[in-house]
């Protein structure tokens, strides 16, 4: 089927309780490996790419490459720009043909990211193309930008919901992007209150390395999309160097990459069966 917008995928998990997963792809092989993942759980997906990932190959690659595995699948695929850090790379986005974006304007004051964001939003949605975006910051390093945890308010996420128009919104409860030197502390409490007073789907960032009882725990408590990323760049590059510790003789770029390719469709098999119904 075709590659589709993320509001009706992610709007249906919100009503049903459940979680959509988003994997971050850096290449042809992890976009195959992620949409062959989800068909094997019979589920639906969203592939994502950075600005650091786009800025490397440019957004029509990705959109050009998404289609062409979507229209063989059988299982709907969103592709989505994932932590937008600029208003022109939206637009650029949307236009190179993106079914679903996010402007992140986390880093910025309350009314700023307000003000930006809305931009977006409003931008897009001509387009009919959905927007998340962005309260509280989601800690570690994503590309190029570094940030400290910084927790949402759950009646600000209310005020921010209401005046922007997001079409969802990634909240910081604790997470962090990255790999976990320590364990971290989420607020589940503060999770399960913004999901009482904010009326659209609630999105998790910084999901690599929390256990499978913390991912069900921010399911339970309202969380509809989470975002994979470190982990499959983890999987993908450590099952490179394998196969060429392997054979050292290989010079054929297939045979290390379907290896690795393989790889991550496991892991994103097993992170799908973990957060939602198979319908």
């Amino acid at each position: 089927m075709p590659y589709i917008s993320s509001k009706n995928m992610l709007e249906d998990a919100r009503e049903n309780n459940y979680a959509v997963c988003a994997f971050n792809a850096e290449n042809l092989e992890m976009v195959q490996a992620i949409i062959w993942g989800a068909e094997q759980a019979n589920a639906p997906v969203i592939i994502q790419t950075t600005p650091s990932t786009v800025k490397y190959a440019d957004c029509a690659y990705f959109a050009a490459i998404v289609k062409a595995g979507a229209e063989n699948s059988k299982i709907p695929v969103a592709l989505h720009l994932d932590h937008g850090n600029s208003f022109e790379l939206v637009c650029h986005a949307v236009k190179s043909g993106y079914t679903s974006v996010m402007f992140d304007g986390s880093h910025e004051e309350f009314e700023k990211n307000i003000a930006l964001t809305k931009q977006a939003v409003e931008y897009a949605r001509a387009f009919d193309v959905p927007v998340e975006a962005e309260l509280g910051k989601v800690g570690g390093k994503e590309d190029d930008l570094e940030a400290e945890t910084a927790y949402a308010d759950p009646f600000e996420a209310r005020e921010f919901v209401e005046r922007t128009r997001c079409d969802s919104l990634a909240v910081g409860i604790g997470t962090a992007h990255g790999v976990y030197k320590t364990e971290p502390k989420l607020d589940l409490d503060r999770l399960a209150q913004i999901k009482k007073l904010v009326s659209v789907p609630l999105v998790l960032h910084g999901a690599t390395g929390l256990s499978d009882d913390i991912i069900k725990a921010c399911v339970e408590r309202g969380i509809n999309k989470i975002n994979f990323a470190t982990e499959l760049r983890i999987a993908y590059t450590r099952a490179v160097r394998e196969r060429l510790d392997e054979d050292g003789q290989i010079i054929d770029p297939k045979i290390y990459s379907e290896y690795a390719r393989e790889q991550v469709r496991e892991l994103v098999r097993d992170k799908i069966n973990l957060t939602m119904h198979v319908f």
